[in-house]
Formats: structure tokens, C-alpha cells, sequence
């Protein structure tokens, strides 16, 4: 399976080796946030204010 493993990223480049990025799973459309600096990064789960993942909006209107 040569399949990309995220659809797309939405980021800002805050300086040459930093930045944040949003990506979106493209199977189930679960968004994460990256946060990068040198090095050094991180990956954690997006959640609403109930704590349930946040699902990219172009990805829940695809399955209408």
C-alpha cells in the first residue's frame, strides 16, 4: 500500500527550522497539530471542548 498516510497540512513557518502544521487523517478525517523546532517535535490529537476528536469539516461533508 503506497498510500500517503496524511492528506493534506495546513501550517505556518514561524522561522526556518519551526513551525505548526494541522493534519488531517485521510481515512477517518481526525485532525492533529505538529509542532516543530530544530530538531525537536510533537504530535498530539486535536479534541473539541468535549473532548471528542475534531474531524476536518471537507472530510465530514465528502461523506454526505
Amino acid at each position: 500500500m503506497n498510500k500517503s498516510l496524511f492528506r493534506h497540512f495546513k501550517g505556518a513557518l514561524n522561522g526556518a527550522l519551526e513551525g505548526t502544521k494541522i493534519i488531517t487523517d485521510p481515512e477517518t478525517g481526525v485532525q492533529y497539530l505538529f509542532v516543530y523546532s530544530g530538531y525537536a517535535g510533537g504530535l498530539t490529537l486535536l479534541v473539541d471542548k468535549d473532548g471528542k476528536p475534531l474531524i476536518d469539516k471537507d472530510f465530514e461533508n465528502s461523506q454526505e
